[in-house]
């Protein structure tokens, strides 16, 4: 039994239009004045379009074939009808859709590209990993790129010609990118000799292009230990010369592929590089900031990948507890003419779709949000906004790339709860969302990863600067409305919790500078906890949206309820990460390493 996907237009468009307000967003961005409603709505259901009648029908065959490799030649092929897939997003013109027009793209803002990743993910996330990467090796040849690199070869990843990789995880060596070994030699031409071997290489080698291309994090001979000393060079898999020119086959090969406990379409490839022709991208042993460029792009990625899990998960759920006949309600039979009651008549079924409806609309909000900001920091002309939008997304993103993905974890789950017996074997399709969704909090830096970033970097590195900002924006919120005795619900706690986040920052601060421990000991409560504030406040503003909108009045009752059970059942979590943060490091470090046997 094949899974269905209907994008979830509506929701997006309330967000777009009602909430996030991205016609006059746009009419003020350089770059963004044509856009209308008209022209992105025709975007958006051209994406829908794609990704449910080519994307969504490919999905079970891709994890039910996986990816084959040979490995006389190195080179991998896609499931079925992959490739072909490929070939349609690409004369689509989707896959340069928010890239710069001047290398090609059609410069749309990422506040839309958003919500059609959103549309590909949920259709099929394996597929979707192929041409994922392309987008983060364009920002970073953007940014840190040589003229004739640009001219060379992001042109040919904007067109869809190639595909970009990124190379950063060593057997060695996973988050740790001190510990990197992989060589670059200088060699007469001005080009570098790479050697070493990566691993966990997303569509490293594929079917798909005669070329990719591979952004890899090297050493040069006289590199400094540590983080300090990473450079970031280009290693195409066929040679390409200054002039453009696609030349022979470079030292760099595919030495196999995983064999994983999901997205089974995606190859996930151990590449080895023996020495591989590449290009310095930026200035030597400055690798990671290039590289950054890459990863904060795929964060958010991956973030918006556990957001399509969810919703793909949650609409099949919805349907089989609409349709399942199973016991009568507790309260008396709600459909008498039938044997049974449907499953959404029972109180647990209604909490376990009303948790994925929450998170998966809230989760929307902000990831969108957060999108706004990446268009404001990129093209605004007001050097203010700008810093402020830089602030703020630094701050955001790895909320959004945990919050999501973890929220993925649970909602894949609930859904096949929701089904039974039934959603643990493949017939029904759930098992491969819940196995799907699991990469997705490792992978771009896992939730500890994310975690420590935002506790340990951007709130005690940085004084806290981006939550600053946020708590603010969320006191003019609730100042606004303070008066508003329909809002009373959720203004007042909002209030209330925003408050005690920047008295709990203070307090976790404050225990961490006399014992640097209690940072790693808190970070996960703390980036669960903030990621539910975040939500409640992305809750908050839907309600206001919606009831100023022209949405249908069954539209505002549902968001209305739906923001009431968020605020009712589970804002309230945030008492268990905010009672584990008081409890201190003491007891996570207190018994020694032989105890652990």
């Amino acid at each position: 039994m094949t899974t269905h996907y209907t994008a979830p237009l509506a929701d997006i468009r309330f967000d777009l239009y009602d909430l996030l307000e991205v016609e006059k967003l746009f009419a003020e961005l350089p770059g963004c004045e044509g856009l209308n409603r008209e022209l992105i709505d025709a975007v958006l259901d051209e994406a829908a379009k794609f990704s449910q009648a080519v994307l969504a029908p490919l999905n079970e065959i891709g994890d039910q074939q996986g990816c084959s490799f040979d490995k006389a030649t190195a080179e991998v092929k896609a499931p079925q009808g992959f490739k072909e897939a490929y070939r349609q997003y690409v004369e689509g013109g989707w896959a340069g859709l928010t890239a710069p027009e001047a290398y090609g793209g059609q410069g749309l803002p990422e506040t839309i590209g958003a919500p059609v990743k959103e549309m590909i993910d949920s259709a099929n996330l394996a597929w979707g990993t192929y041409p994922l990467l392309s987008h983060g090796a364009t920002e970073a040849l953007r940014v840190h790129g040589e003229d004739w690199q640009k001219d060379a070869f992001l042109k040919r990843i904007v067109s869809g010609e190639w595909t970009g990789t990124m190379c950063l995880t060593e057997p060695h060596c996973g988050s740790d990118l001190g510990l990197l070994k992989t060589r670059a030699e200088p060699s007469d031409d001005g080009s570098y000799a790479i050697s070493g071997t990566k691993i966990f290489i997303t569509a490293g080698e594929h079917d798909f292009t005669d070329n990719i291309v591979h952004l890899v994090l090297a050493r040069l001979p006289d590199a400094p230990k540590g983080v300090k000393g990473i450079s970031l060079f280009i290693v195409p898999k066929f040679k390409v010369g200054k002039d453009g020119a696609k030349g022979e086959r470079n030292g760099v090969r595919c030495g196999s592929i995983e064999h994983k406990m999901g997205l089974k379409g995606s190859a996930t490839c151990v590449l080895n590089f023996d020495g591989a022709q590449g290009w310095l991208i930026g200035e030597p042993n400055k690798g990671l900031n290039a590289m950054f460029t890459m990863m904060n792009t795929a964060r958010l990625a991956v973030g918006l990948q556990g957001l399509a899990l969810s919703e793909r998960a949650y609409q099949n759920a919805l349907s089989y507890a609409r349709e399942r006949l199973q016991m009568r309600s507790l309260s008396g039979a709600k459909f008498p003419d039938k044997p049974a009651d449907p499953l959404i008549v029972h109180g647990d079924i209604r909490r376990m779709l009303l948790t994925q409806k929450a998170l998966i609309e809230g989760g929307r909000a902000l990831g969108l949000s957060a999108a706004v900001l990446v268009d404001i920091q990129h093209r605004s002309t007001d050097e203010n906004e700008v810093k402020r939008a830089e602030v703020l997304m630094s701050f955001l993103t790895p909320i959004v790339k945990a919050l999501l993905t973890e929220n993925a974890n649970e909602c894949t789950s609930l859904a096949l709860q929701i089904y039974g017996g039934h959603g643990y074997i493949a017939e029904h399709g759930m098992e491969q969302y819940a196995r799907d969704a699991r990469i997705t909090t490792i992978y771009e830096g896992t939730t500890q990863i994310q975690a420590l970033d935002l506790l340990g970097r951007k709130v005690m590195q940085q004084q806290g600067a981006g939550l600053k900002l946020f708590l603010e924006e969320i006191a003019a919120f609730c100042t606004q409305h303070a008066n508003d005795d329909a809002l009373k619900a959720f203004v007042a706690p909002l209030a209330g919790i925003a408050k005690e986040w920047a008295d709990v920052t203070q307090a976790v601060g404050g225990r961490a500078a006399g014992n640097a421990d209690e940072v790693g000991a808190a970070a996960v409560d703390y980036l669960f906890y903030s990621g539910y504030v975040a939500l409640a406040y992305a809750w908050a503003r839907s309600v206001v949206a919606a009831d100023a909108s022209s949405q249908s009045e069954d539209f505002k009752q549902a968001k209305r309820l739906t923001a009431r059970f968020y605020f009712d059942r589970i804002l309230p979590r945030t008492r268990i990460h905010l009672a584990a943060m008081q409890a201190g490091a003491d007891s996570i470090f207190a018994m020694p390493d032989a105890l652990f046997g």
